[in-house]
């Protein structure tokens, strides 16, 4: 896949991610929908936890690659993509249950956006990130780390949907 195509299908997911969240206006950002849901301003903060550290990993430093630079991207992709499971987030990008601000969601949304796309840009996607190592997956390639975002947020823009959903019913 070419970095051209790669910065499209990330900047669509981010902008889906991000119409999602306009979607609802403050009350419902911050209303639990059903027990043991998380609110969507939750749902968005744990994206924003979660993927606001990968342009660092992405510019961060990095050695060959001694695999294919793709592995694990399938795999990435069947975890999160597979949404009869149920996964429970690391503790250090646990949201917490407060008050959100969609506004200034929305801006840290586009700012990841942006600072990614410039990475995958910019950088050699077939290089190893050594700045940060993934529970389950060790450490990523640049193009796997790029994957991780977009997939991680495709899971989680399918639960806001549903979140969404619960709310208006």
């Amino acid at each position: 896949m070419s970095k051209k195509e790669i910065i499209k299908e990330l900047q669509d997911t981010v902008s889906e991610f991000q119409k999602l969240i306009s979607s609802f206006d403050e009350r419902q950002l911050n209303k639990v929908p059903y027990e043991g849901s998380w609110t969507a301003g939750q749902v968005a903060q744990h994206i924003i936890l979660a993927n606001s550290g990968f342009a660092d990993v992405l510019n961060g430093p990095v050695k060959d690659t001694e695999r294919a630079p793709d592995e694990q991207i399938e795999k990435i992709r069947e975890i999160f993509l597979n949404f009869n499971t149920k996964m429970n987030s690391p503790d250090f990008i646990l949201p917490t249950l407060k008050e959100y601000n969609k506004v200034k969601q929305l801006n840290a949304l586009e700012k990841i956006k942006l600072d990614v796309s410039k990475a995958v840009d910019d950088l050699d996607l077939d290089k190893t990130c050594l700045a940060f190592e993934l529970p389950v997956f060790g450490h990523l390639t640049r193009q796997e780390a790029v994957y991780f975002v977009i997939y991680h947020t495709q899971r989680h823009a399918q639960q806001l949907g549903r979140i969404r959903e619960s709310l208006l019913n």
